[in-house]
C-alpha cells in the first residue's frame, strides 16, 4: 500500500521538525513548510493526501491558505493552533477544515487525528462513487462528483467543504427530521469537535446561501429536535 503524503506547515522550527519525524516514524511521507509560499510550491509539486496548517503563519495566515485551498481543492485539511476556543473551531467549520486540534498536542492524539481524517476520506470517496451524480430540488441542481451548487438563475454558489457535506446530508435524508445529535456526527468529517453552536451556525449559513428569487430556504427547524430539509429532491 502506497504511505499517505502529508503536507506540513509549520513555521515553528522545532515543533515541525519533531511532528514530522512523528510523522515519519508512523509511516507517512511529509512534506514540510514554514510558510504560504513554501506551501504552494509543495502543494503544486506532487498530489497532497492531507494538509496540516498551522493557523499562526508569518505572512498570509492559516486561515486564509484555507479559503486559497478550498477554491483549489477538497484536500483534507486539519488546522493545528494554539487557540482552541469554540469561536475558533467554528470558524475552522465554517471555512472547511476537517479537523482542528489545539497546541499542545500529544504523538498519539496527532495520529490518531490523521488516521480518522484519512479513513473518512476515503469512506467519503468510496460513498459518493456509489451515488447518482445529481440532484434536483425547487430549481437548484447539485453535482456531487464536482461538489458544486448551481442556483434556478443558473449562478454557482460558492459552498466550504463543511456546507457542501451538510447540504448533502439534508439531500440524502430529504422529507426526514433530522437530530441534531446525527447533525453534529455528520458535521465531524470536516471539524472534530463539533457542538450545537457550530451546527446551528453552519445550518444558518446554509440557508443563507439558499435564499433568493423570493423564496426561503427549504430548511425547517424541528424545535427541540433537529432540522428538516422539505423540499422534494430528484436524482439524475
Amino acid at each position: 500500500m502506497t504511505s499517505s503524503t502529508i503536507l506540513l506547515v509549520e513555521d515553528d522550527p522545532s515543533l515541525r521538525v519533531l511532528t514530522a519525524r512523528a510523522l515519519q516514524e508512523n509511516g507517512y511521507i511529509v512534506r514540510p513548510a514554514a510558510t504560504g509560499p513554501e506551501m504552494w510550491i509543495a502543494f503544486n509539486a506532487e498530489p497532497i493526501d492531507l494538509i496540516i496548517l498551522d493557523i499562526m503563519l508569518p505572512g498570509t495566515n492559516g486561515i486564509e491558505l484555507c479559503r486559497q485551498l478550498r477554491q483549489k481543492s477538497d484536500v483534507p485539511i486539519i488546522f493545528i493552533s494554539a487557540k482552541g476556543s469554540e469561536t475558533d473551531r467554528v470558524i475552522g467549520l465554517e471555512i472547511g477544515a476537517d479537523d482542528y486540534l489545539a497546541k499542545p498536542f500529544g504523538t498519539r492524539e496527532l495520529m490518531a487525528r490523521v488516521r480518522a481524517v484519512l479513513r473518512r476520506g476515503g469512506m467519503d470517496r468510496q460513498s459518493e462513487q456509489s451515488r447518482r451524480n445529481e440532484a434536483r430540488f425547487d430549481g437548484w441542481q447539485v453535482n456531487f462528483p464536482r461538489r458544486e451548487l448551481t442556483s434556478p438563475s443558473g449562478a454557482v454558489v460558492d459552498l466550504t467543504g463543511a456546507e457542501f457535506d451538510l447540504l448533502s446530508s439534508f439531500l440524502h435524508n430529504a422529507q426526514r427530521v433530522i437530530a441534531r445529535e446525527r447533525l453534529i456526527e455528520l458535521s465531524r468529517t470536516r471539524l472534530g469537535d463539533a457542538s450545537d453552536r457550530s451546527i446551528d451556525v453552519l445550518v444558518s449559513r446554509l440557508r443563507r446561501k439558499l435564499q433568493g428569487e423570493g423564496r426561503d430556504a427549504p430548511i425547517t427547524t424541528v424545535r427541540g429536535v433537529g432540522y428538516m430539509f422539505n423540499a422534494e429532491v430528484t436524482r439524475a
